[in-house]
């Protein structure tokens, strides 16, 4: 029954020998020297490392138990000397910077010193005391009676002269003559009058009104202060036409208001008028 079981199982029992057939083609086709070689070389490294690692522990362990022993390399040691000396020449320095900033606080409070005692406060001193006596009554100065040689020479004097009278009658005569002057030359010069062109449209009733005779009636209004001017008939439309007329007007005697209501008293052949155009001159 075992040996029938173990028939019909699927058991490599001699997988042995294909593995060292296999290691043996290998080999031959690397050549047994280089493995060897390598693995000469792997175990050397190791046992290099090994051999490093115990003598730093074994300087380690010397360096903290050893009496007299340095905790650190001569190297560090050189360092270590060499930063203590640059520390001590930048202490001497920043000494030498400390004492000149002291001598120099200590001049600036002696010119302190100096000045306030010459300044005007301290120079003045404590104020003396005065013994006074006792308050005596005074009597007040007697009037003299003057006499009369006195009177005389006070009538003599005359506070306001006669020249100072003279004086000012001179000064206001001329100030009345340059007033005269200055109203004169006033007078004469020419007086700016204030002017205005006007532009009117007179629009009649219909287009049978004669214009003609509705250009003699505006024409016909005059006012002092009033100039008429260049007139034309401009057509509106329908056959109808209307008055242009053109004047000129001072504005302080006629207004635009006083000509149309001249111009519209003129009922027959004056429907309306408009101002078209107002200019200063």
């Amino acid at each position: 029954m075992a040996t029938n079981f173990l028939v019909h199982e699927k058991i490599w029992f001699d997988k042995f020998k294909y593995d060292d057939a296999e290691r043996r083609f290998y080999e031959q086709m690397n050549g047994p020297v280089a493995g060897v070689s390598r693995q000469e070389n792997g175990a050397s490294v190791i046992l290099r490392d090994i051999a490093r690692a115990r003598e730093n522990i074994q300087k380690s362990l010397a360096g903290s138990s050893g009496p007299g022993a340095s905790s650190s390399p001569s190297g560090d040691h050189s360092e270590l000397v060499v930063r203590i000396a640059s520390l001590e020449v930048e202490n001497q320095s920043l000494r030498g910077v400390v004492q000149e900033l002291q001598q120099a606080v200590s001049k600036l409070e002696a010119r302190l010193n100096v000045l306030e005692k010459s300044s005007p406060a301290h120079r003045a001193t404590a104020p003396q005391t005065q013994h006074v006596s006792p308050m005596r009554q005074v009597e007040p100065p007697t009037k003299k009676p003057a006499t009369p040689a006195e009177d005389d020479e006070d009538d003599d004097i005359d506070l306001f002269g006669s020249d100072n009278e003279e004086e000012d009658k001179e000064a206001a005569q001329l100030r009345e003559e340059r007033l005269r002057q200055y109203a004169e030359k006033k007078a004469k010069k020419p007086v700016l009058v204030a002017k205005s062109s006007i532009l009117l449209d007179v629009k009649p009733w219909d287009d049978e009104t004669d214009m003609a005779q509705l250009e003699s009636c505006v024409r016909s209004i005059q006012l002092d202060g009033l100039v008429w001017g260049a007139s034309k008939l401009v057509p509106v439309g329908y056959g109808i036409r209307k008055l242009q007329i053109q004047c000129v007007v001072e504005d302080d005697r006629v207004g635009t208001d006083l000509l149309e209501e001249e111009i519209t008293k003129f009922e027959e052949h004056v429907q309306s008028v408009d101002i078209a155009a107002f200019n200063k001159i």
